[in-house]
């Protein structure tokens, strides 16, 4: 898969997107039930996401993964261990999870799943749906925890991993509760595409 690698900022150590997500969208009318269509042309990888999140194409976890392995595992320090981003909507089988299994294959490593809890809203608000940095942060704020998994006394450098990077602050909120966790060192984050 071709890629466009961009680095991001934020409070975690380091980190790194693929590549856009989309090239162009134009509107092009609207289907019988009134929604909205759009003629889409997305990057490889923003295909991929795709494919995968809305048509349950499972197959695209693990070039989605190896995508990540060859490009942006290669500029962080050891990791020690991967982490999806919880989810922001319930399904049987979430996608962040599958491109996270199939990169700790990849890396010899342990998927540690359930690390950050994510209590629901209070507010009934989507984050897809606020605008603002500020919204999403308030909208965030207090909801993501640390649950107690990883055994031992050792410190490990996490690789935080989610699929659409936008404003950053699902992956701040992530990282800063990875950061309060004794058995975190560092926190190192990859995206699969950016909005």
């Amino acid at each position: 898969m071709k890629v466009n690698l961009r680095r991001i900022k934020g409070n975690w150590d380091d980190g790194y997107v693929l590549d856009k997500h989309k090239i162009r969208s134009i509107f092009i009318g609207h289907y019988p039930n009134g929604r909205p269509q759009f003629d889409t042309l997305r990057t490889d990888i923003g295909e991929a996401v795709y494919q995968l999140k809305y048509n349950g194409d499972w197959t695209k976890c693990a070039p989605l993964a190896k995508a990540v392995h060859d490009h942006i595992v290669p500029l962080f320090p050891k990791i020690g261990l991967v982490v999806p981003m919880p989810p922001s909507q319930p399904r049987s089988r979430q996608p962040v999870d599958g491109v996270a299994e199939e990169l700790a294959k990849l890396m010899g490593l342990t998927v540690f799943g359930d690390l950050i809890a994510k209590s629901p809203s209070t507010t009934g608000k989507k984050l897809k749906d606020l605008t603002s940095k500020p919204e999403k942060v308030a909208e965030l704020a207090g909801r993501l925890s640390i649950n107690d998994t990883i055994g031992g006394d050792g410190k490990w450098n996490a690789l935080l991993i989610d699929d659409l990077f936008d404003s950053g602050a699902s992956m701040e909120a992530a990282t800063a509760a990875l950061k309060s966790y004794n058995k975190i060192s560092g926190v190192y984050v990859a995206a699969l595409t950016w909005k």
